[in-house]
């Protein structure tokens, strides 16, 4: 079976937008398929159900989210949501409300777009966090992921203030404050998962090397913690920064990827929401930003942004732990893995 693969990238360097690659899994290759789309530091993005793809997007001294229509081997813009200064670091689709979300780090705002029946997008409301932490990183309010609760709220995370915040969103794309998680002090709050029942959520602690473990109440919106563990070993002096985490279709087993340790760290998942590690794997190169499993989850593929390379492993169903099969697929500046 071929399966599609697009890889967001940063443009500092070589790379000169979104590419689109190839999963064999009868083969069990992964190739780079070439440019998808020319654009500026599409560093995250994602896809709705009629295949329109949206994306982080700059515009010389602007940023914001582009559309796009998918069409074979290219694909064109639809339109472009931008204002002056940095770009988002996150983009989500909400399907049963036509919305996308995004998140901007450097201003600490999240934004609601609503789309239009050809896929183009225009802004209905911004949300400006304020807010710091302890850590040099946390000058101010960072928030890094807006995307949906299982009840269709939305989950911001703000690295900066340490907060996970939930809002109620109306049908014409409009913020409401539900709830406020406030984690430990550094713990610098990422990126989350939540658990198939919807019961439980995973949540990366990017400056921490931490995952935390939340019980969600969809009748309040809130979330409580319960444990929290370590992404790297304890002897482990050297900076990393945890950053993708992904979780199973059947809860058990939760990847989050080490940049620094350069690892992806394998975590069992009991029924009530507690982790245990039961792998580390090499990466194969540096930094990896973002991985993902293949819709089969019998694959994942990782990119590590600094070495300009992708890899793929084998995952075993069973057992939930990875086995290389090919690295040095090139991906130059890659940041984000979207199937």
């Amino acid at each position: 079976m071929q399966e599609r693969i697009l890889f967001g990238t940063y443009t500092k360097k070589t790379s000169q937008g979104i590419y689109q690659g190839t999963l064999d899994t009868t083969a069990k290759t992964l190739t780079n398929d070439g440019l998808l789309a020319a654009t500026q530091n599409p560093t995250y993005l994602a896809l709705s159900a009629k295949d329109c793809l949206y994306s982080v997007d700059k515009e010389d001294d602007e940023g914001g989210i582009a559309a796009w229509q998918i069409d074979g081997q290219t694909a064109h813009k639809l339109n472009t949501v931008v204002a002056p200064g940095t770009p988002p670091a996150y983009v989500a689709v909400d399907e049963a409300r036509q919305l996308v979300y995004s998140a901007n780090y450097h201003k600490g705002t999240a934004e609601v777009m609503k789309i239009a029946a050809d896929g183009a997008l225009t802004l209905t409301d911004t949300v400006q966090h304020s807010g710091h932490g302890p850590r040099p990183e946390q000058d101010g309010s960072h928030i890094h992921y807006t995307d949906l609760t299982p009840d269709n709220r939305l989950a911001v995370i703000d690295l900066g203030s340490d907060k996970v915040y939930v809002y109620n969103v109306s049908d014409a794309g409009q913020l409401s404050e539900q709830s406020v998680l406030t984690m430990e002090a550094g713990f610098g709050p990422r990126h989350l998962v939540f658990s198939p029942d919807g019961q439980y959520a995973f949540l990366a602690g990017e400056l921490s090397s931490q995952i935390a473990s939340l019980k969600y109440d969809a009748q309040t919106g809130a979330f409580t913690q319960l444990g929290i563990v370590k992404t790297i070993p304890a002897d482990y002096t050297a900076h990393n920064g945890a950053a993708a985490i992904r979780l199973s279709h059947d809860g058990h087993f939760l990847y989050v990827s080490n940049r620094g340790y350069n690892t992806l760290a394998v975590f069992a998942v009991t029924a009530d929401g507690h982790l245990t590690l039961i792998q580390q794997i090499s990466t194969e190169g540096d930094f990896p930003r973002d991985f993902d499993l293949d819709p089969t989850e019998a694959f994942v593929v990782v990119v590590n942004q600094n070495t300009d390379n992708a890899t793929l492993y084998a995952r075993d169903l069973t057992s939930g732990k990875l086995s290389l099969l090919q690295k040095d697929v090139t991906v130059p500046e890659g940041v984000c893995v979207r199937f």
